[in-house]
């Protein structure tokens, strides 16, 4: 069988737990809204995860991974706009060795400190309410009312038992990073192009010890998932068999969103044997919380919170929450680790969406091998030579084949390795990867279609198993890497306040 096959296989399996969420419940886009509990915590909900060899000329030998929270964000959403709780606990965490159990986790913590800036008025001093007074340039310049701040944890083992080490910026040693403010608006940063030279104040190199030297940007970025989402919601209200391109607008064109994103060298992530790393991104939240009756001033202080952490969010492979999880499984799908999620199982081997949509379509045939092994082999291990650990535990979570060179952004193929571009998803996730319409032609058994009558691919299935598996299906919305940055961070400046 020909490589790229071989290929397009994994790509449409690894992508079906993606598309699951177009049809299901009341959640939104990717992992936006996914859970009840997030409806009332934005700040620690993860919406998106990414993880790809770096495709900026040079830097080919580190992997860039972005852990997108606070989902739909108007840009004018002042005036405290979009910060990180400095009261929870936002992980990236990496299994290199395919047992489902964190090796390496990047734990961020954030603090806000007020300036408590003020005018005289009436010969009184009186606190202002905004977060600026003028002007924003530089690095926490005076005119920033609120200085937020992070700090950098790398845990090696378990990710509450193993050996912390603070990280370090590799010029000066600071422990303490600056977080840009968010896109307030173009006055206040002198000018159409003044965010971005702003911004680009804030990424940092981080000493990585032996292994080479990483990079980080936390900050605000414009939304870069691409979804149909509206139309989805309501019933599928779209031609599924429509054109791939310029068919449904992007709801979500016009948000913005908070990006975590780091870039290490390869060696920093790898054991040196297996080149194939899975991971994923939580966020928890203390177990304790009390209302402060009587808050006084200052940031953050309407509640005291403490107890032991309890993980509230998780997101690696796209929309797998929205859409594959039941509704009542929802929060505990949330709360629980990979190597638990043998719970799980029942949907994804009798996933509910390719029903949804033979209902709605009748066209097109759900397929009928049951238990859908395709999608376990695919979605919870990777596929055999592509990007499947030697050792792996079925397990979700985002799995690449660091020894697969990435592709130059003006080659890159949307539809990744089911393009034939071997570096793009389910082999990771990049920007432009289009991961609804992939997931939903695995969905609806794409591998199947592919595998051929005497299975080829190992999937547990054939073409007759699945008819709608050859239809190219779509929600009519795409983009490309060219769409988004060359280099790292690769997500786009955030929409102003004043657009």
């Amino acid at each position: 069988m020909k490589a790229y096959n071989k290929v397009t296989l994994c790509a449409l399996a690894a992508a079906t737990a993606t598309l699951f969420a177009a049809t299901i419940g009341p959640a939104r886009a990717s992992s936006h809204r996914e859970a009840p509990f997030l409806t009332k915590a934005p700040k620690v909900d993860g919406t998106d995860f990414y993880m790809f060899r770096s495709y900026a000329p040079g830097r080919d030998g580190y992997v860039t991974m972005i852990a997108n929270f606070i989902p739909f964000q108007d840009p004018q959403g002042g005036p405290n706009f979009y910060q990180f709780d400095e009261n929870a606990l936002y992980e990236i965490h990496v299994d290199n060795n395919g047992d489902a159990k964190e090796d390496i986790t990047f734990q961020f913590r954030f603090k806000n400190t007020s300036k408590h800036a003020a005018l005289t008025i009436g010969g009184k001093s009186v606190l202002i309410p905004l977060i600026n007074s003028s002007t924003i340039s530089g690095v926490n310049p005076a005119s920033l009312n609120v200085r937020e701040t992070y700090t950098i944890d790398l845990v090696k083992g378990d990710r509450r038992g193993g050996t912390r080490t603070r990280l370090a910026g590799a010029t000066g040693g600071a422990t303490e990073f600056d977080k840009p403010v968010d896109n307030i608006g173009d006055k206040t940063f002198g000018g159409a192009t003044g965010y971005e030279t702003y911004a680009n104040l804030h990424m940092y190199n981080v000493a990585m010890g032996t292994c080479g030297t990483g990079r980080v940007f936390v900050g605000q970025r414009k939304e870069p998932f691409y979804i149909a989402v509206g139309k989805i919601f309501d019933l599928f209200n779209l031609n599924p068999l429509g054109p791939e391109v310029g068919g449904n607008k992007n709801d979500l064109e016009g948000k913005n969103i908070s990006s975590i994103a780091i870039e290490m060298p390869i060696a920093c992530l790898t054991n040196g044997t297996e080149p194939v790393i899975g991971a994923y991104a939580t966020a928890s939240m203390r177990q304790g919380r009390l209302l402060n009756p009587t808050p006084g001033t200052g940031l953050n202080n309407a509640t005291k919170e403490g107890g032991a952490w309890s993980q509230v969010s998780r997101v690696g492979m796209p929309l797998v929450n929205e859409v594959i999880i039941g509704m009542d499984d929802k929060d505990r799908f949330n709360a629980s680790k990979p190597k638990d999620d043998a719970q799980f199982i029942n949907y994804v081997t009798n996933p509910v969406l390719p029903a949804v949509v033979e209902t709605l379509f009748p066209s097109a045939k759900a397929p009928t091998n049951f238990p859908r092994n395709d999608l376990v082999t695919v979605f919870l291990k990777g596929l055999e030579g592509v990007n499947q650990p030697k050792n792996v535990v079925a397990s979700e979570m985002l799995r690449l084949n660091t020894a697969i060179a990435p592709t130059a952004q003006e080659t890159q193929n949307p539809l990744g390795v089911a393009g034939g571009d071997n570096a793009g998803f389910p082999n990771g996730r990049r920007p432009g990867d289009d991961v609804v319409d992939v997931s939903l032609r695995v969905a609806m058994g794409a591998l199947c279609a592919l595998t051929g009558a005497s299975d080829t691919l190992k999937v547990g299935c054939k073409p007759s198993d699945a008819p709608a598996g050859g239809l190219v299906l779509t929600d009519g919305v795409r983009k490309t890497a060219a769409d988004f940055k060359a280099a790292f961070p690769y997500l786009n400046t955030p929409l102003p306040g004043n657009n």
